[in-house]
């Protein structure tokens, strides 16, 4: 037998294998405020914001339209599985969603036929060949359910939009081949390659690719006329549109396939294609341009794909592994609302970084701070997302804060304090939050020094060494210095909330460079720094003690040592725990949940006194405070109910209302990735996924 022949058997024996599993089962409703689609990065991210995915068009994770359609043929007749672009065909009714930390698969049904749609992003975070890939695989599995044989043809088609930032920018298209795969290709005209930085932003600059195994029967074409020419008769144009550039918006081509297939009474069929969408250069670091993670080792595009197609069936099979393994152990630690919401989490956390390659090959991952500001690796986003990347990949974590120290350690940067940022996606040039590199002006000081040693304790204890602590050391000296100097009473300051403004004497903010003095200690205990080590413990432990006299009000902790009937939330000091330090005692811990009790809203517990708002990273630090699995489930039981309930239609939000439940502002942010703060609390458990490879 010939070995692509052997390899596409196999490939179909595993994809029916599992789509015959899928399908015995009683489809899943599942409900999220956003559903993921396409996860990979800051430009290649698509979502359906909608319960069913043909009542709007896919957008983008900003809510612009990239639309992305599919249509399938029973005997002749059309409906729509995917989109609205033709509200006059009938949509085959959805009849089952369910969403894993790396599919989201939809069931439809009517017409004696059971689809089922699924899309895969194999976001593995221990195979980074795999997650650096822009690849999502959608699957079409297509059974009969009345014993009778049918004549079937699926569609799928992809607007031009999804190449480029705005719809009247001009494109062009054409075809090319990748190992067994036809693909069609299409790109912004300019190709303005890291031109810009910005917020609201897709992408300027790469190609998306729609690629289709061959010798399945498949036809493929570049034509407006493509939906109504399969609708009226099952085909598409035999001639592609050729007059290029042309607009999405004035008349450029979707790209399209459709496969004609047949099932039998008992019979099943399936279909696949990859979507992608390329750029080879991904971020502009301190004067020069970084390469994508996935061209590492000289790999072409085609090469990518050809890959990422030939290792299909595996990669299918690795994946629902993972997910039904990581599902378990979520939901055996947290409950299953815990696991419900982590796992929404998981792909945005990801998606929300580019992922390039160092000079020497190693990774450098940069975290875009979505509806903020659009800053690049902010320290106050890498920080919330940090247990995420400590629980599951402690190198991609320090993937992420390399470049952070590489920065600070030039003579850019002139503070005794840690960075904010490194400058506004994609453009990693230097600070430009506050007072940038110019002045103090709002910059957080304790809050980024902090968030760094926090960071660096955390993933040296993951990793089991501290060579990245120790390739740094003065500037942490530097930095630990700071903070005996100014962080046991902060001076009136920004902190990682910052949109709540400035707070002087902030007790949450205490407890954050407490906590950083300690892992400093730690560290420098293990690099044989007795005397350091010594010095810095001593330290942390005396502050502790202090603030506990200089936070308390009667039955709880203020939210500043001198606001008088104020609250919040000391999510900071779940590092206390989770590190085993031990400066508090645990009644500080139990003092507080017993007081946030009384707070709790419909929808969460409030950040602190002064608003409704909440985050919901912090929320599950708060609660991974306490020592109850029951307390922590009853809470994510509250999240479980905004999942359900939540009127902003967005990639989940991290800043809410915890009454209305609506959004404040930001969306699709990697900082959920904190929720994986609770998975990360079981020591066992992290250790288990650290050393984990699918």
């Amino acid at each position: 037998m010939r070995p692509h022949l052997a390899r596409k058997l196999i490939a179909a024996a595993a994809l029916a294998a599992l789509a015959v599993a899928t399908c015995a089962q009683q489809p899943r409703q599942d409900r999220a405020p956003a559903v993921p689609l396409i996860t990979h990065d800051p430009y290649f991210s698509v979502w359906s914001l909608t319960d069913t995915l043909t009542a709007s068009p896919t957008r983008h994770w900003t809510g612009t339209e990239q639309p992305m359609d599919s249509l399938l043929r029973i005997d002749g007749k059309p409906f729509r599985l995917m989109g609205d672009r033709d509200r006059d065909m009938p949509a085959l009714p959805q009849t089952g969603l369910e969403i894993t930390a790396t599919h989201t698969r939809y069931t439809f049904e009517g017409a004696g036929v059971r689809c089922t749609l699924s899309f895969l992003s194999p976001l593995l975070p221990n195979d980074l060949t795999v997650l650096a890939r822009p690849v999502t695989y959608l699957s079409w599995h297509i059974a009969a359910t009345d014993g009778a044989h049918h004549d079937v043809q699926v569609y799928f088609a992809v607007d031009p939009r999804l190449a480029v930032n705005t719809p009247d920018q001009p494109v062009t298209w054409g075809r090319s081949a990748a190992g067994p795969l036809a693909v069609l290709n299409v790109g912004s005209q300019d190709q303005r390659v890291l031109n810009r930085s910005g917020d609201n932003l897709r992408a300027d600059w790469g190609y998306f690719h729609l690629a289709v195994p061959s010798g399945e029967e498949a036809s493929t074409s570049f034509s407006r006329r493509a939906p109504d020419a399969f609708a009226a008769s099952g085909t598409l144009p035999a001639e592609d549109d050729t007059a290029m550039p042309q607009a999405p918006n004035r008349g450029a081509p979707f790209l399209a396939v459709d496969f004609p297939l047949s099932v039998d009474a008992n019979g099943t069929a399936d279909r696949h294609v990859l979507v992608s969408f390329t750029q080879t250069y991904v971020i502009a670091y301190l004067d020069r341009k970084l390469k994508a993670y996935w061209t590492k080792g000289g790999t072409t595009e085609g090469g990518m794909l050809a890959a990422a197609e030939a290792q299909f069936a595996t990669i299918e099979m690795r994946s629902t592994k993972f997910d039904a393994d990581l599902h378990a152990d979520l939901e055996r630690v947290g409950g299953p609302d815990y696991a419900r919401v982590a796992t929404l989490a998981y792909r945005q956390t990801l998606a929300a970084n580019g992922l390039a390659t160092d000079l020497d090959g190693s990774p450098l991952q940069f975290p875009k701070e979505n509806f903020s500001n659009g800053c690049i690796s902010t320290v106050d986003v890498l920080y919330p997302s940090s247990p995420f990347f400590v629980f599951f990949s402690p190198a991609l974590l320090e993937a992420q804060l390399k470049p952070v120290m590489e920065y600070a350690a030039t003579g850019r940067w002139k503070f005794p304090f840690a960075p904010h940022d490194l400058g506004q996606y994609p453009l990693a040039d230097g600070q430009v939050y506050g007072g940038g590199e110019k002045t103090e002006d709002d910059q957080m000081p304790v809050e980024e020094s902090g968030n760094m040693l926090v960071m660096i304790a955390a993933m040296g204890r993951a990793q089991g060494n501290l060579h990245f602590a120790e390739h740094y050391w003065p500037l942490l000296t530097k930095w630990v210095d700071f903070l005996r100097m100014h962080g046991l009473d902060p001076e009136k300051q920004l902190t990682t909330d910052d949109f709540a403004g400035h707070v002087a004497h902030n007790a949450n903010l205490s407890l954050k460079a407490i906590v950083a003095i300690a892992a400093y200690a730690e560290m420098a205990r293990g690099l044989g720094h007795t005397a350091e080590s010594a010095k810095y413990a001593a330290l942390a432990k005396g502050y502790a003690g202090q603030w506990q006299t200089m936070a308390r009000e009667g039955d709880h902790y203020k939210l500043g040592y001198e606001d008088a009937d104020s609250w919040s939330q000391k999510y900071n000091l779940v590092w206390d725990k989770l590190l085993g330090y031990n400066l508090f005692p645990a009644s500080v811990r139990e003092s507080e949940l017993r007081f946030y009790e009384t707070k709790l809203q419909p929808y969460g517990l409030p950040l602190d006194s002064r608003k409704m708002y909440t985050k919901l990273d912090w929320e599950f630090w708060t609660f991974t405070l306490s020592d109850s699995r029951e307390e922590f489930t009853n809470f994510a039981a509250l999240i479980g109910k905004w999942l359900d309930a939540a009127p902003s239609r967005v990639p989940l939000n991290d800043w809410y209302d915890t009454v209305t439940g609506r959004q404040e502002q930001f969306q699709a942010r990697s900082v959920v990735g904190g929720v994986y703060i609770k998975a990360l609390s079981d020591p066992a458990l992290a250790k288990k996924w650290q050393g984990r490879t699918e």
